[in-house]
């Protein structure tokens, strides 16, 4: 049965962002202004250091690498959660997912049951549709998968992709429905290579719609397992020390490429603010590398939250930046309303913050001074440079990130003061959110507990986690 927050406020809210008179959210009257296109391109269990601008030596990304030299490039940007489904509730609606319950994977299809995305909550498609955008949503969902989940409910005129958390980048013969590539419900045939197949759509949507100011979500599978990329790839790659995901970051960087081109060749790059990031740390099957930073998808240290992230508008933000703040996904959704002049009222609650300040150097210093992450029995709380981890029925652990990037110094019997501090800071923010509405399998809870604890430790972690049951495909 699907759940339901009974909150009247929340559900006006959708209804009225459902419809063209929404008060919800109303656009700066000024009519010299020339709403920019939003796009967010999201790479799937992507490692901070696997890019070329994040200092990557045997991965190519040109491409990416150019947007980041015409944008900004944060290192201290967060998602709200170290695994896929959460971290997308969370970003697209501008909102901890722990608000209404989307804690983790495993929402489940077909007769496991589905959850989902509250039906009360609002997504970023439903206010940019209110208010004329083009909306269309690409690639992975990962977000629910009964009816009034799809993408085309929750605000995108279009969806051209798939429902489930990862999938074959080849065709299958006789798809079931979360890995069946669909466009607005049907399915979708097509030869060669998933990759390459978002990419040329997303490239059409832009000639269809260059005319007017749209919204774009560009959810790559890549680089996600199953480990499989083209035969010309491989080759191209058939002797670098990580050769499938070279040739399937390769293949992600080709198209990306071609977004970008045809955004240029169509006059209207400048005024595109463009958005990209990974959806969580990078993880432990697909060869990913999280460079200096401990953990990985799944567990609340820095490798499992800690993305690279770039925002690229060339015609407001100088390119060619670094910046250091504390940002978050949270804050894609403020930001972009900021952009687009959409003032939103009082019952529009969103966690995020307008980076634009920032970037345009009218403000500095941290866009956030806390920020939490909760993945059921897993938690995190940062403060400043501290931050605490900590391990239900185990204990917590405390770092200074200033000087330990690494987590590696656990400063819980030594800083009493910053440990006890964000102890509370944890319960406090906690107190406001509601329980989880589903778990995790069981094999997967005692994995990942497992892995967290021997990673509290600082010992090696010598049992790997199962493979994602989406990877069967």
């Amino acid at each position: 049965m699907k759940y339901i927050f009974h909150l009247s406020i929340f559900s006006l809210l959708f209804l009225a962002c459902k419809g063209e008179t929404s008060q919800q959210v109303q656009t700066e009257s000024n009519p010299e202004q020339n709403p920019p296109n939003i796009i967010v391109i999201v790479a799937d269990d992507a490692g901070y250091a696997d890019f070329g601008f994040m200092g990557c030596k045997d991965l190519e990304t040109p491409n990416i690498d150019n947007l980041a030299n015409n944008g900004t490039i944060f290192t201290d940007a967060h998602v709200t959660a170290s695994v896929c489904a959460p971290s997308r509730a969370g970003l697209l609606t501008g909102k901890y997912q722990q608000r209404f319950g989307f804690e983790a994977n495993g929402t489940g299809y077909g007769g496991s049951g589905d959850i989902g995305l509250s039906d009360d909550v609002v997504t970023m498609a439903d206010v940019f549709k209110a208010h004329k955008y083009k909306t269309i949503a690409l690639g992975k969902w990962h977000l629910g998968g009964t009816e009034t989940d799809h993408p085309n409910e929750r605000g995108f005129d279009e969806f051209y992709g798939f429902i489930g958390g990862g999938r074959s980048y080849f065709p299958i013969k006789n798809p079931s429905y979360e890995h069946m590539l669909q466009q607005n419900g049907k399915q979708v045939v097509f030869d060669g290579y998933l990759t390459d197949v978002l990419g040329d759509r997303s490239v059409a949507f832009v000639e269809e719609n260059k005319n007017q100011p749209f919204f774009m979500y560009l959810a790559y599978n890549a680089v996600h397992t199953p480990l499989e990329a083209k035969e010309s790839d491989l080759e191209k790659y058939k002797d670098a020390p990580r050769q499938y995901l070279a040739a399937m970051t390769w293949s992600l960087d080709e198209n990306i490429g071609k977004l970008l081109k045809k955004l240029e060749q169509s006059g209207i790059l400048d005024n595109t603010l463009i958005f990209f990031m990974s959806d969580n740390g990078g993880a432990h099957n697909n060869q990913s590398s999280n460079g200096i930073l401990k953990g990985w998808k799944g567990n609340e240290f820095e490798g499992g939250h800690r993305v690279p992230f770039i925002v690229s508008w060339p015609s407001k933000i100088k390119g060619n930046q670094t910046f250091n703040g504390l940002a978050s996904s949270l804050d894609i959704f403020t930001t972009s309303l900021a952009a687009a002049g959409i003032k939103k009222d009082g019952t529009l609650e969103l966690d995020g913050v307008n980076l634009l300040p920032y970037l345009t150097h009218e403000k500095t210093g941290n866009p956030h001074d806390k920020l939490f992450w909760r993945k059921l029995e897993e938690s995190a709380a940062r403060a400043g440079d501290y931050k605490l981890v900590r391990l239900e029925n185990f204990g917590s652990t405390l770092y200074n990130l200033s000087n330990d990037i690494g987590e590696t110094k656990n400063l819980s019997q030594t800083d009493s003061l910053y440990y006890n501090r964000l102890q509370d800071e944890l319960n406090h923010w906690e107190s406001k959110m509601i329980d989880p509405l589903w778990g995790e399998e069981k094999p997967w809870m005692d994995v990942t507990y497992y892995i967290h604890k021997q990673l509290m430790q600082n010992k090696e972690v010598l049992y790997k986690a199962p493979p994602d049951k989406d990877d069967q495909q």
